[in-house]
């Protein structure tokens, strides 16, 4: 298959996005300057960190099991089951594969941007990597488990040498990557007619179908005081850093950066492709995926969500199907940014991804507000519909608060943390009516 621009359908973006919105990053070593900024990168960045919350909100408000086995707590019947298919459909896996190109993508942009003024770029991202890992590791420990900023600063870093592959060695090792967690999966799977019952039985009640007991108790914790809560944040956390790391999100992760790398290279993520190109390409990645993944969740039914297969077999329907789907969101939200009747729409979301950081981090403050004992204690007592109620509602206080913010100021605070921090000075935050940004 030919990868070339023209194959592609590539099309100067600046005549379609305005030049303020997409502009060759000038050759310094600081942040980009607002002018330098795609508005299609953050638009999509704004539209991922809002639906991600479609799916951790069964995280926040659930006991852990119940994220991967959706039949343990609650209904799985009639309405309830089509909220939960819903989200497994456009949500689940989706918002995480797009997060993650977008920072393949971004480790690009970001390094391509210093080393044009013939500077090395891994003092910088070496900093910045660093301090995201610190980032994740409170946020894992101190306020939510299911913390995915740790995972990807130790990806990032991974990755980070092969940012200058061309883009079709690049999707060829993404590919490749993501295939080794599938590789593991089965093995264990095949493994485990060999297991010992106790064994499996251990597993199982550890992240498939936990105890009567084991759900109580952790949802006394969770409803407890915040001290009570490491009982259960902590090892969740370590579980999450460690086994999940090694078994899927190494391999996930990682593969996804090197995919959005190539994405940026092929200029599929800044919306330089024409119209026809982004239709076509949605249009086959969604036939695809969405049977595949519609096909899993009907085995998955079938096999009565028994661990052995669901946990090891059946979750591969979506992880695969995921890309697809992924794509096709990317696809609809770079046709968006190319309309001109949905451009203001597109400035909205992309001032929410602007500080999608401090957003993804305001989203954890809220939740465990609302579920956990420091607040008002409703955890596990959450309907599949009330959850809809809260995302919404929680979705629409972002969108909102992330246009008056950026009216005001340059960037989020946690953005402007996490630059200050990597570039060891203070950056530019207030906005001064009538002053340009400071170069």
């Amino acid at each position: 298959m030919d990868l070339t621009k023209e194959a592609l359908g590539v099309a100067p973006a600046a005549k379609y996005l305005g030049s303020s919105d997409v502009q060759a990053p000038e050759t310094v070593s600081g942040p980009a300057k607002e002018s330098e900024r795609i508005l299609a990168l953050d638009t999509l960045r704004g539209v991922a960190a809002l639906g991600i919350l479609a799916m951790n909100i069964q995280y926040f408000s659930q006991v852990t099991a119940a994220y991967s086995n959706p039949t343990l707590t609650g209904s799985f019947t009639g309405f309830d089951f089509w909220l939960w298919l819903l989200s497994r459909v456009f949500f689940d896996e989706k918002m995480m594969a797009i997060f993650s190109m977008l920072y393949g993508a971004g480790i690009v942009l970001l390094t391509s941007r210093i080393e044009a003024t013939g500077a090395g770029s891994f003092p910088i991202f070496l900093r910045r990597s660093f301090w995201l890992l610190i980032f994740g590791l409170l946020h894992a420990y101190l306020l939510w488990s299911g913390d995915i900023l740790f995972s990807y600063a130790v990806c990032g870093m991974l990755v980070y040498p092969f940012r200058k592959w061309p883009a079709r060695r690049l999707l060829v090792m993404g590919v490749l990557l993501l295939s080794v967690s599938s590789l593991i999966y089965f093995g264990y799977g095949w493994s485990m007619k060999s297991w010992p019952p106790d064994k499996i039985q251990v597993i199982e009640q550890q992240i498939w179908r936990p105890s009567p007991q084991q759900i109580a108790t952790q949802v006394a914790a969770y409803r407890g005081s915040w001290l009570s809560q490491m009982s259960q944040r902590v090892p969740e956390a370590e579980l999450l850093q460690v086994q999940a790391f090694l078994y899927l999100t190494l391999w996930r992760a990682g593969g996804l950066m090197l995919i959005g790398m190539a994405l940026y290279r092929l200029r599929l993520l800044t919306g330089d492709l024409k119209i026809s190109t982004y239709r076509n390409l949605g249009i086959i990645g969604c036939a695809i995926a969405i049977p595949i993944i519609l096909y899993g969740v009907n085995r998955d039914i079938a096999e009565n969500w028994d661990f052995r297969y669901a946990f090891f077999i059946g979750f591969q329907f979506n992880y695969w199907g995921s890309l697809g789907v992924a794509l096709g969101w990317i696809c609809l939200v770079m046709i968006a940014c190319r309309t001109p009747s949905l451009r203001s729409w597109c400035r909205r979301f992309a001032a929410v991804g602007k500080m999608a950081f401090s957003n993804y981090i305001f989203e954890t403050i809220v939740c465990t507000a609302i579920f956990y004992g420091h607040g008002l204690g409703q955890f596990g007592r959450l309907s599949r519909l009330g959850g809809v109620g809260i995302v919404l509602a929680i979705w629409l206080a972002i969108f909102a608060l992330s246009k008056v913010w950026m009216d005001h100021f340059y960037s989020g605070p946690l953005e402007w943390l996490w630059r200050s921090l990597t570039y060891k000075k203070l950056q530019t935050f207030r906005r001064t009516t009538g002053v340009p940004e400071p170069a």
